[in-house]
């Protein structure tokens, strides 16, 4: 079975995430010192993934479409 005229469009803007870095410097940090907790030493790491956390505006969770969408859209195609 062949379908034609059947395009997958790319995505126009892949997902960023914003505090990778604050993020990546608190692992790091809890690595090197076992400070899980955030008490001692990773505190300021931990402070600031918080606050990158806090101001970066959310957007919502990108709408996909269901498998049901899909099929109704195969469907159009198939019975032509």
């Amino acid at each position: 079975m062949h379908i034609e005229r059947i395009r997958v469009r790319p995505r126009k803007n892949p997902a960023v995430n914003l505090c990778s870095t604050q993020l990546t410097a608190m692992l790091n940090c809890w690595m090197a010192s076992g400070d899980v907790m955030s008490n001692g030493q990773c505190s300021a790491a931990a402070q600031e993934l918080f606050t990158c956390m806090a101001t970066t505006p959310f957007k919502g969770r990108p709408h996909q479409p269901t498998i049901n969408y899909h099929l109704a859209r195969l469907n159009k195609k198939i019975q032509k």
